[in-house]
């Protein structure tokens, strides 16, 4: 196995040649779809009707890459107080993916755009609130500033990407949800419980760089 990269150059050396340099068109994503139902082989009710959506998988390109994680609040109808990457539904008002993934990133912790240099995309993801989620994999300027929308982010943080692309620190957990058990990757990490959609998506980034 592959061991996770120490360093900026690694990691930008494995994103160029392996990220997907656009996004792959809905169809394409909905004909077999990642997601948490992948885990327990759920079938799929066709067709399948969800709602676009868009992340920002931000990777601070420090000495030691870094990925930079938000915290939603707390009062939040939905998720809330879950560890999530920026993003959210794309708009009919949005002229692509990134630029969906950017908008949500500058409204939700003031990310801007000036400091993201996107790298490529991962497989949408299908979660099961039925969304789409397309992720877009960029560098970030350690310069970054951010100025948090609280009615919607607590808190942000950083966690080595190294850490992160340790498939030793993949677990599976799992919970019961509308009368099953359903399996799901978990990545504690420091007092915060990544999981769910943004583990999924974690988990596809290492397969996309280190699998065969």
């Amino acid at each position: 196995m592959r061991l996770a990269p120490c360093d900026a150059p690694d990691f930008l050396t494995l994103a160029t040649a392996r990220l997907r340099p656009e996004p792959p068109h809905p169809e394409e994503a909905l004909a077999n779809p990642r997601g948490d139902h992948s885990l327990d082989n759920v079938p799929l009710i066709h067709p399948l009707t969800p709602k676009p959506a868009a992340v920002l998988v931000p990777v601070v390109m420090r000495e030691e890459p870094m990925l930079l994680l938000t915290e939603r609040s707390a009062h939040l109808r939905q998720h809330s107080g879950q560890i999530a990457f920026p993003g959210g539904r794309v708009d009919p008002e949005d002229a692509s993916v990134l630029a969906a993934a950017c908008r949500e990133a500058m409204e939700e912790i003031g990310l801007d755009s000036r400091y993201i240099s996107p790298l490529g995309y991962l497989d949408a993801y299908l979660s099961t609130t039925n969304y789409l989620v397309m992720p877009v994999v960029a560098r970030v300027a350690p310069s970054y500033t951010l100025n948090l929308n609280h009615d919607e982010v607590a808190d942000t943080f950083e966690v080595p990407l190294s850490f992160l692309m340790d498939p030793a620190r993949h677990e599976l957990h799992s919970r019961e949800w509308k009368g099953r058990v359903r399996r799901y990757y978990a990545m504690p990490y420091e007092g915060r419980y990544i999981w769910g959609v943004t583990a999924g998506i974690i988990r596809n980034l290492y397969e996309r760089l280190y699998g065969s």
